[in-house]
């Protein structure tokens, strides 16, 4: 593949993505692009460049900055879908991130995250209950969507009854089908969120959008622009990764039946086999956009100031420079600093529960059924396209 063939984001690109990101590292480590939207954007996708990227300042995610230089790049700017949701500690730099990420830290601190084990694999247990076995299903539609939903929107307090909802709305706003279904989409949602924070208001209870529509203890508080954005932010973050470490994971184990019946046999496994799944086909395809404040030189490659740049996470994970036979998936490889969820100020805040969840989902999938099997070929599975996230629209299985 040479790079006049290297075409990131066209329709073939993201079931045979590993190809294209190996050719990227090899030929265009630091490559522009222009994705469906039509916005001019550069990528990196070397490890070592990704991840000095994802800890510098020059490349900032202020969002009103950010929101600027995109609809400047956009043919026909979608002012009110760009902004909507961009006022949360993912879009800021500090000191607004360091303010917003303080507000939200006390509610994911390891013991909290710890603490919720008894919790996940209850719903564990509920949800293999209710699976039929011996005949296909979709695990992404009937567990791993299930569990992530029903845990983020219990720590919320967003009502049973509206959680399935979230589903159709985050699918609509990362990969939109037609033109106009994420802006409907974003906001139905903002809709429901502001009803929510006036029930909480009125009637607060032990739950993270109630806590967060009050003061902190040093008196600082969100807007209501800020409230609404880091809802958001919660519901996708904490439920998306989830889905796709859950079904990225389940598909690439169930290729090899010595690994699954490794699950099951040593106790250790489930959370280094987390690690790896991550690394090796982590749930988040890209960083979310940044945009340089000057000149930056990458490699051989300057990119110039005002530019917009993504973070290739998967291809970065791939990178023999890194990980030694980067492309196989071995469970038990000593890690050493996979970029999963990202690195420096903006890791992940919610990667220890995703981490839980994974890590339960993995060792009593295998326990309960150790004769599990894909239900299609590899060439009928398909993944999203969704730039952010990276996952199968579906995973059929069967349960034995």
């Amino acid at each position: 593949m040479t790079e006049t063939e290297i075409a990131l984001f066209d329709e073939d690109y993201w079931d045979q993505a590993a190809e294209v990101e190996r050719a990227l590292r090899e030929q265009a480590p630091v490559h522009l692009t222009s994705p469906r939207s039509g916005t001019p954007l550069w990528v990196i996708s070397r490890y070592a460049d990704a991840r000095a990227a994802l800890n510098d300042p020059r490349l900032s995610k202020d969002s009103d900055r950010l929101n600027a230089v995109i609809l400047s790049k956009l043919p026909e700017p979608a002012d009110e879908l760009s902004g909507l949701f961009s006022k949360h500690m993912l879009n800021s730099d500090p000191p607004d991130h360091t303010r917003l990420r303080k507000l939200l830290a006390r509610d994911f601190t390891a013991r909290r995250i710890a603490n919720l084990r008894p919790r996940v694999e209850s719903l564990v247990t509920d949800l293999l209950d209710g699976l039929p076995t011996g005949e296909p299903l979709d695990l992404i539609e009937r567990f791993a969507f299930p569990l992530p939903i029903t845990v983020i929107c219990e720590l919320m307090g967003v009502p049973e009854d509206d959680r399935s909802r979230f589903r159709d709305w985050t699918g609509a706003l990362l990969e939109p089908a037609h033109d106009g279904e994420g802006l409907t989409a974003s906001r139905e949602m903002a809709a429901f969120f502001r009803e929510l924070f006036a029930a909480k208001r009125a009637t607060p209870g032990e739950d993270l959008i109630s806590a967060l529509t009050v003061a902190s203890d040093d008196g600082d508080r969100l807007s209501e622009e800020e409230l609404l954005a880091t809802a958001f932010l919660l519901i996708v973050a904490g439920h998306e990764t989830t889905v796709n470490l859950v079904g990225n994971g389940v598909r690439w184990l169930l290729e090899d039946p010595a690994k699954w019946a490794a699950l099951r046999e040593r106790p250790e496994l489930p959370p280094r086999a987390v690690e790896e799944v991550l690394r090796f086909d982590g749930p988040l395809r890209m960083a979310t956009h940044r945009f340089t404040t000057e000149d930056v030189t990458i490699g051989e490659v300057t990119i110039p100031a005002g530019e917009l740049v993504m973070i290739n996470l998967t291809s970065a994970n791939r990178d023999s420079a890194q990980f030694e036979h980067a492309d196989e998936l071995d469970l038990d490889r000593a890690h050493s600093g996979h970029l999963a969820f990202g690195h420096g100020l903006h890791h992940c805040l919610g990667a220890p529960l995703a981490r839980l969840e994974g890590e339960v989902a993995f060792a009593e999938l295998a326990r309960r059924f150790p004769a599990a099997r894909l239900a299609v070929p590899d060439e009928d599975l398909h993944r999203g396209t969704s730039l952010i996230m990276n996952g199968y629209r579906a995973l059929p299985v069967v349960l034995t």
